[in-house]
């Protein structure tokens, strides 16, 4: 059997994203959020958008975590591809490798951040997206409480996906959106 053959958008030619890139190994896409709510300010002070049910359990854990005595912040939430189309190119522009970009950047399209359900979670004390956050009161509550609220680490030591260890990226979607099963992609059921 042949090789399998992807139609791709412009940009990821334009990018140098890899022709293989989320077939070999295989990773689910995600479109952008049809429906999103203004949360809170982030870190910065920038205001982030999630999806409603998203937008509700990240409020209800932040309080839950609060009430215990950790403060939860939010980094990121929402990011649209052309965001992510942005930033790869800001990277690029930096002189950054496009292979170690895309261990700790997914590829436009296949950013769990794209649907509004996936959050970067700071605490003070910790410098935000850096792999120290493993060591903080924070990510020890979340560890032991965000499935609760219906959130879960997927890029953990050695995941699937390939990407770099995120203690800090916390999602409410399953492994699979999409799963994937010998080879094809089948929809899960979505939260």
């Amino acid at each position: 059997m042949g090789r399998r053959t992807v139609k791709r958008p412009s940009w990821f030619a334009e990018l140098g994203i890899p022709p293989e890139y989320g077939v070999d190994p295989p990773l689910p896409s995600y479109s952008d959020a049809e429906r999103l709510e203004d949360v809170e300010p982030n870190i910065i002070g920038r205001m982030e958008r999630l999806a409603p049910r998203t937008a509700e359990d990240w409020r209800m854990m932040k309080a839950a975590a609060a009430e215990d005595g950790v403060p939860l912040l939010l980094v990121s939430g929402f990011r649209s591809i052309e965001r992510q189309i942005a930033l790869i190119r800001a990277k690029l522009d930096r002189g950054e490798d496009i292979a170690e970009i895309l261990r700790v950047n997914a590829a436009p399209g296949y950013s769990q951040h794209h649907t509004g359900k996936a959050v970067d979670i700071a605490t003070p004390g910790s410098r935000p997206l850096t792999e120290e956050f493993e060591d903080s009161e924070a990510f020890f509550w979340l560890e032991h409480n965000a499935a609760r609220f219906g959130f879960r680490m997927p890029y953990g030591r050695g995941n699937a996906f390939g990407f770099a260890f995120e203690p800090w990226h916390w999602s409410q979607l399953d492994d699979g959106v999409v799963k994937f099963r010998g080879g094809r992609r089948t929809d899960a059921s979505r939260r």
